[in-house]
C-alpha cells in the first residue's frame, strides 16, 4: 500500500487488546503506522479504538481475531495482511498471559498453556513474517520479554520458564537474520500497572492445605505491594515506538522500570548465592 508516493510503514501487534499491546499499537499508529492490532476476542477492541481515536489514530488501526497458539491461524492472517499490505515492517510479540503457583501445584495443562501463548505463540508469529522480511530486506522484530526472564522468583515458575525461553529464542534468532537486515530486540520490563497480574492473581494455582501456603502468601504480598505503586505503563509503548523507528539496534536487550536496568548486572556480576539471599529475604518480606 501506498501513500502520497511513498511504502507506507506496516505493523502488527499481538495481544493489543489491553495492557502494553494496546497502549503500543496506539504508540505505533500515532507514529504513522498502519497497525494490525491481533486479539483473541475482537469483542474487545472499544478500548483500544478509544485510546486511539483520543490520540488522533483511529483510522490508522485496524483488529485481527487470531489466537496466537494456532499456528495455521497465523500463516492465514499474516498471509492476508500481505496481500493487502505488500509489506510487514514492524512485529511487536506481545500476547501473553502469567500462570501462578508453585510448581508442584500447578497442573501441567497450565504449564503448556502457559508456554503455548508466551513462547511457542512468539515462535510461530515470528517464523511466519520471516519470509517477507527477508524478501523486503529489512524489518524489526520486538519481543515482549520481561525481567522474569532474568530472574525466576517463586510462585511464578512456569511465567518465568516462558520468558527464559523468549530469551534465548531471540538471542540465537538476532543472529540468525541480522544478514537480512532484520532487527531483533527484546524489551525486558519491571513491573508495570498492567491487567496481567491482576489476572493472574486471581487465579493461582494452588491445594487445600498447601505446604507451599505460607511462601504463597509471601509472594502474592509482594507482588500486590510491587503492582500497586508500579509506573505508567506509557513509557513502555514510547520505548517500542524508538525502537521500531531506528534503522539500527545497537543492542538485543533493553529493560526499562523501576530497577530492571541494575538487574542484568546484579544477576550476572553478585555471586548466585547473594542473589539467592535477596530473593528468600525478600520473599519472606523482610525487604
Amino acid at each position: 500500500m501506498a501513500t502520497h508516493g511513498k511504502v507506507e510503514k506496516t505493523a502488527l501487534v499481538t495481544g493489543a487488546s489491553s495492557g502494553f499491546g494496546l497502549l503500543i499499537a496506539v504508540e505505533l499508529a500515532k507514529r504513522g503506522y498502519r497497525v494490525a492490532a491481533v486479539m483473541r476476542d475482537t469483542g474487545k477492541q472499544a478500548a483500544l479504538m478509544q485510546a486511539a481515536e483520543q490520540a488522533g489514530a483511529g483510522g490508522r488501526i485496524e483488529t485481527v481475531k487470531l489466537d496466537v497458539t494456532s499456528a495455521e491461524a497465523i500463516e492465514a492472517a499474516v498471509a492476508d495482511m500481505l496481500r493487502r499490505s505488500g509489506r510487514i515492517d514492524v512485529l511487536v510479540n506481545n500476547a501473553g498471559m502469567a500462570v501462578g503457583g508453585f510448581a508442584e501445584e500447578v497442573p501441567m495443562s497450565a504449564w503448556r498453556t502457559q508456554m503455548e501463548t508466551n513462547f511457542l505463540g512468539l515462535v510461530a508469529m515470528t517464523r511466519a513474517v520471516l519470509p517477507a522480511m527477508r524478501a523486503q530486506g529489512g524489518g524489526t522484530i520486538v519481543q515482549m520479554s520481561s525481567v522474569s526472564g532474568l530472574w525466576g522468583i517463586p510462585g511464578f515458575g512456569a511465567y518465568a520458564a516462558s520468558k527464559f525461553a523468549v530469551e534465548g529464542f531471540s538471542e540465537s534468532l538476532r543472529h540468525e537474520v541480522a544478514p537480512f537486515g532484520i532487527r531483533v530486540a527484546l524489551v525486558e520490563p519491571g513491573a508495570y500497572r498492567t491487567a496481567i497480574w491482576a489476572k493472574g492473581f486471581a487465579d493461582m494455582h494452588a491445594q487445600p492445605d498447601s505446604p507451599y501456603a505460607g511462601a504463597l502468601a509471601a509472594v502474592l504480598r509482594m507482588a500486590r505491594r510491587t503492582a500497586a505503586s508500579a509506573p505508567d505503563p506509557r513509557e513502555v509503548a514510547e520505548l517500542v515506538g524508538r525502537l521500531a523507528d531506528k534503522r539500527r539496534l545497537s543492542r538485543l536487550r533493553y529493560p526499562i522500570g523501576r530497577g530492571a536496568r541494575l538487574l542484568p548486572l546484579v544477576v550476572r556480576l553478585l555471586p548466585w548465592r547473594v542473589v539467592e539471599a535477596a530473593t528468600r529475604r525478600a520473599m519472606r518480606g523482610q525487604e
